[in-house]
């Protein structure tokens, strides 16, 4: 995130900032009026004749009314300024979850979930502490410190030059810091990185783990990469450690000079014979040397903070950098100008000489694929392995961007199709079965949230899992557990052909959906397909030619071509790829 970026939620908040700012000057300026009643108390101790506040007691009342103004000001500036940096956190992580729904398959081809995981948890939280203490500190830093040193410099000038003199070396050790800081923090996050991306690859492949009994060699491993973290950590710590060491000796350094020297000027004008320095006679009274302390006192939190704002800004600067590399990224996939949409779908697909290859592959998945579905046909889809039967479908959803004038619904180029309707008009079944963490209720009607009871459970029985669901003890408020874990496999094929069906989308695809059930339970899926979806179109991808013995027609890839498109008793005289299939299934049966 560029300084632009940041400064545009700045102006979107700047009310609550701007009421916190003034807040904490209010509070600054408050600050400083603590020493001189400090030092008038002192001097009315000490029997002082020519002490301003002769009554200690409205000494107090003033105490205790800065007090008063101090906490209503801390509370002030907290609410606002800390409430505008949540705000400002809230707004950035939404604005990223919006990009990385618009980023295509690529991107996450490229990149590891750990990693982008780590941009929306550490970067963010890093942001949002720059924003909202950063802001604070900074804001103390400016006023604060000029205010304090104006008085130290109004109260006696030498001294003033005297306690200066070892703060100057602050800034040119800050400054040298700050880009070494800089560069830790990103190492340090980049190894975070490594960490996120190999917590969450193990914890996804924990069955596999678990299976092959690896638990030991994982654990190793984890040790490794954790210990290459707290290395990069350490490094980050102890720079800051050693600048916050030195923070502490300049302001001990400081206050062991206005000791020693303060003493010395207070001992000699009490003796009435005042040091003179550069011309000027230091007239310096114990009250006096007590409020200036105060001065030097209030003004180490400044500089307390100054340290701290040049740690918080190198962690800022690196992982802004990173969210706003993220939040940079080409949307490749996106509408053209006047696109078109699906308002009245009726199901036609059209492919013309259609080849297609992975960004990152070496060789065309499909080649020069060619064929037609007529609105409402039930078509099957087979072939081996690796023919492209996946891909194929995928071109259907646009999750690459393809060549025009290849694919066409309607007869609306799919690249001039407006992508929320076009995905709006396809109910999809993936071949992974995702089922999101939340009851089953949830996951059948994530099409549509508004959906009773009575229309999830239709639903089911088109998937014939509601008998299943009902066999739970919680029944549709059964929840399935991440990625669906405490399904079966077969259970979670149905409630995704469930969710598909909720949608009620001219077009519907189901990829390999029902390898998992039984043939009892394929037939019972099959039929309500055939009547439910009656006037729909309707492509089942199967390993199985039984599912697709009884479609319209079939379509067999071979090597990435159509090798034929044709009804399935034309196949049998047509297709090799389609006989070898049918004899295959037949010999597995009598087996």
């Amino acid at each position: 995130m560029k300084k632009k970026t940041v400064w545009d939620y700045y102006r979107r908040y700047i009310g609550l900032f701007l009421i916190g700012i003034l807040a904490d000057i209010m509070v600054d300026m408050a600050e400083t009026y603590v020493p001189e009643f400090l030092g008038g108390i002192v001097e009315i101790v000490s029997g002082n004749p020519d002490v301003v506040f002769a009554d200690i007691s409205l000494i107090v009342r003033n105490i205790i009314l800065i007090a008063t103004i101090l906490m209503i000001g801390r509370a002030v500036l907290r609410f606002t300024i800390m409430r505008a940096s949540g705000l400002i956190e809230a707004g950035i992580r939404h604005e990223m979850f919006l990009k990385a729904e618009r980023l295509s398959q690529r991107y996450y081809h490229e990149n590891k979930i750990g990693t982008i995981m780590s941009w929306f948890s550490s970067d963010v939280e890093a942001v949002e502490e720059f924003v909202g203490w950063g802001t604070i500190m900074a804001v103390d830093a400016l006023f604060l410190s000029v205010i304090s040193l104006f008085k130290m410099l109004r109260l006696d000038p030498v001294l003033s030059m005297i306690a200066l003199i070892p703060m100057l070396t602050l800034v040119i050790w800050g400054n040298k810091v700050e880009k070494i800081m800089s560069e830790k923090w990103e190492d340090r996050q980049k190894q975070f990185d490594r960490l996120y991306d190999f917590t969450q690859e193990t914890f996804t492949g924990i069955r596999v783990i678990k299976a092959f009994v690896k638990e030991a060699q994982e654990l190793k491993a984890f040790s490794k990469v954790a210990e290459e973290n707290k290395e990069k950590n350490l490094d980050f710590v102890k720079m800051s450690i050693r600048f916050d060491v030195y923070i502490e000796m300049i302001i001990g350094v400081t206050i062991s000079l206005l000791l020693g020297v303060g003493s010395y000027f207070v001992y000699r004008y009490m003796n009435g014979s005042p040091v003179v320095l550069f011309s000027h006679a230091v007239s310096l009274s114990p009250g006096r040397l007590i409020t200036f302390i105060g001065y030097v006192d209030t003004l180490i939190w400044p500089m307390i903070a100054m340290g701290q704002i040049l740690q918080m800004y190198s962690r800022f600067r690196t992982s802004a950098d990173r969210i706003y590399a993220f939040l940079d990224q080409e949307e490749e996939i996106h509408n053209s100008e006047n696109a078109v949409k699906l308002d009245d779908c009726k199901g036609k697909i059209t492919f013309r000489d259609f080849s297609f290859a992975y960004p990152d592959g070496d060789r065309h998945s499909l080649k020069n694929v060619s064929f037609e579905i007529q609105p409402g046909e039930m078509v099957g889809l087979v072939g081996k392995i690796g023919s492209g039967k996946t891909t194929l479908v995928n071109s259907l959803l646009r999750l690459y961007n393809i060549e025009r004038g290849k694919i066409f619904i309607d007869d609306v180029d799919l690249m001039d199709i407006d992508i929320t309707s076009l995905r709006d008009a396809i109910a999809y079944v993936p071949q992974d079965n995702f089922l999101f963490s939340d009851n089953i209720r949830n996951n059948i009607s994530f099409a549509n949230n508004k959906a009773d009871l009575d229309q999830i459970r239709k639903a089911a029985i088109f998937a014939d899992v509601d008998e299943n669901i009902q066999g739970f003890s919680q029944g549709y408020e059964t929840v399935t557990g991440e990625r669906g874990v405490t399904l079966s496999g077969g259970q979670k094929q149905r409630i995704s052909i469930a969710r598909a069906y909720m949608k009620n989308s001219p077009i519907m695809i189901m990829d390999d959906s029902v390898s998992a059930v039984d043939m009892k339970t394929e037939e019972t899926i099959l039929n309500n397909i055939n009547e439910k979806r009656k006037g729909k179109t309707t492509i089942i991808i199967a390993s199985r030619v039984s599912t697709v013995a009884h479609m319209d027609k079939i379509l067999v890839l071979n090597d990435g071509r159509v090798e034929a498109f044709d009804t399935p008793a034309n196949l049998m005289e047509t297709s090799r790829t389609y006989q070898k299939m049918v004899y295959l299934q037949k010999l597995e049966s009598e087996l």
